[in-house]
C-alpha cells in the first residue's frame, strides 16, 4: 500500500535537479548596482563640471591635449586608427552580432539578450546625449569631423562591451583584456584629437553605468520570471 502510494496515488517527489532550472540571484548583483548607480553619479558630476567651464576644456584636457600633440607621429597614428575603426559604427555591429549569436548559440540566451540589450541602451541615448550637451570637440581633430564631443561614444561602448563580457563570462583574462581594450581606445581617441580626455572618461563612466545596470536589471528580471513560473504552472 506504501509502496503504490509512493509510486502513484502519493504526492510525487520533486525531482533532485528541478532547483537547477531555476536561476539563482547573483551573490554579487548588489555591489554590481552600487558600482552602476555610483558611475551615473560620477558622470553626472563630470557633465556639470563641464556646463559650469562653458563646455571648454578643462585644464586637465589642455595639460593632455597638449601632451598628446607632443607624442604625435606617424607611427602612433596608424596604431590609433586600430581601435577607432574597429570600435567604429560597423565595427560594433559587426562584433556585437558575433558574439550575441555566440551566446546564442551555446544556449546562453540570456547572456545573448544582455549584451544586445546595454548595446542598444548604450548606442541610442550616447549621439542624443552629445547633441543635447553640445561640446565642440578639439578643432585639430584627426577623426571625426562632428561638432559634439561629450561624451565619447567609441568610449562608451567599448566600456559597455567589456563590462557586460565580464560580468557574464566572469574570468579574469576576460576582465583584463576588457581594461587593456578601454584603455587603448581612452588613448586612441584624444591621441587623434577627436575627444578631450574629460570626453573620454565621461564615456567609460557612461559605459559602466549602462553595462552595470542593465546586467542588473536583467537578472532581477531573469529571477522574477524563472519563480513565478512554477506559480503559473500550479
Amino acid at each position: 500500500m506504501g509502496e503504490r502510494e509512493e509510486q502513484g496515488g502519493g504526492r510525487a517527489s520533486p525531482s533532485p535537479t528541478a532547483h537547477l532550472s531555476l536561476p539563482h540571484p547573483e551573490p554579487h548583483r548588489a555591489i554590481v548596482l552600487v558600482v552602476g548607480v555610483l558611475a551615473t553619479v560620477a558622470f553626472v558630476v563630470l557633465r556639470c563640471v563641464v556646463a559650469l567651464g562653458g563646455h571648454d576644456p578643462l585644464a586637465t584636457d589642455v595639460w593632455w591635449h597638449g601632451l598628446m600633440v607632443a607624442t604625435l607621429t606617424d607611427a602612433g597614428v596608424v596604431v590609433a586608427w586600430v581601435p577607432a575603426i574597429v570600435g567604429g559604427t560597423a565595427g560594433v555591429i559587426v562584433a556585437g552580432i558575433v558574439m550575441v549569436a555566440i551566446f546564442w548559440g551555446r544556449r546562453r540566451r540570456w547572456d545573448a539578450a544582455t549584451l544586445a540589450t546595454a548595446i542598444v541602451v548604450v548606442v541610442a541615448i550616447g549621439a542624443p546625449m552629445a547633441a543635447v550637451i553640445a561640446r565642440v570637440r578639439p578643432e585639430d581633430s584627426l577623426a571625426e569631423r562632428v561638432a559634439t564631443s561629450f561624451p565619447s561614444g567609441h568610449t562608451a561602448v567599448a566600456t559597455t562591451i567589456a563590462v557586460t563580457l565580464g560580468l557574464l563570462l566572469r574570468r579574469r583574462y576576460v576582465w583584463l583584456l576588457g581594461a587593456l581594450w578601454v584603455l587603448g581606445m581612452m588613448w586612441s581617441r584624444t591621441y587623434l584629437h577627436a575627444h578631450w580626455l574629460s570626453d573620454v572618461v565621461a564615456g567609460m563612466l557612461e559605459g559602466v553605468a549602462v553595462a552595470t545596470l542593465v546586467w542588473s536589471a536583467m537578472q532581477a528580471y531573469r529571477v522574477r520570471r524563472a519563480m513565478a513560473s512554477p506559480a503559473r504552472g500550479g
